[in-house]
């Protein structure tokens, strides 16, 4: 009888266990949804608060991690087949709560000829961030140069990384508020990326976004 009761009893209690662990982790998947968890928790303090500036919303729908890790993956792979351009899927995803506002992040190479340099994009003001910084109502660009260990070859030819944001409809007002959030959740997101990255002096990050407008 007792060795018929020991493994049943370690069954049930190995089935518990599992089961408060399966809840546990639900649980934290589930409280992944304010300003600050998302986008991998790559949000700064200021970043969080532009986002729900961006979206008018203070809760969000619970999103899977692994982007951040996976894109640079991708970036440093672009590079290392020498890709003078490439666009890969979401690094991450942000979706309101209730209702249907929502933006996404991600990260690709570019090619010098995709600078704006001091022209003019229709709804979109050039900021002095990075390479370049352009920003608007509807989305962000970000353009950065990289130089790496982890990209061989970079010191003579820095990697060009673009991060882009792009925010889903219904739109927010066209306004300083607004496209200066835009460009800060960008600039949060992209100074985890180029950290990962081990960029020298963070591809030309500050800590803070500088919002100078040129």
């Amino acid at each position: 009888m007792r060795r018929t009761i020991g493994p049943i009893t370690f069954g049930l209690v190995a089935c518990t266990l599992l089961s408060a662990c399966g809840r546990g982790e639900e649980k934290s998947r589930e409280l992944r949804v304010t300003a600050a968890q998302q986008c991998e928790g790559t949000l700064s303090p200021v970043a969080a608060k532009a986002l729900t500036t961006a979206l008018r919303a203070e809760r969000f729908k619970n999103r899977e991690a692994g982007g951040l890790e996976r894109t640079v993956r991708q970036l440093a792979s672009d590079y290392e087949k020498g890709e003078r351009w490439s666009f890969h899927p979401d690094m991450c995803e942000v979706k309101a709560q209730t209702g249907t506002t929502g933006l996404d992040v991600h990260f690709g190479l570019y090619d010098p000829s995709d600078l704006i340099g001091d022209g003019r994009v229709i709804n979109m003001h050039p900021y002095q961030m990075g390479r370049e910084a352009h920003t608007g109502f509807k989305r962000a660009y970000l353009f950065l140069e990289c130089t790496s260990p982890r990209l061989e070859g970079s010191a003579k030819a820095p990697a060009r990384i673009q991060g882009t944001l792009d925010l889903d409809k219904p739109y927010p007002p066209d306004t300083v508020p607004i496209r200066e959030a835009n460009l800060t959740i960008l600039h949060s997101v992209a100074l985890a990326v180029v950290k990962e990255l081990g960029c020298k002096n963070d591809a030309g990050l500050t800590e803070k976004p500088i919002l100078e407008a040129k």
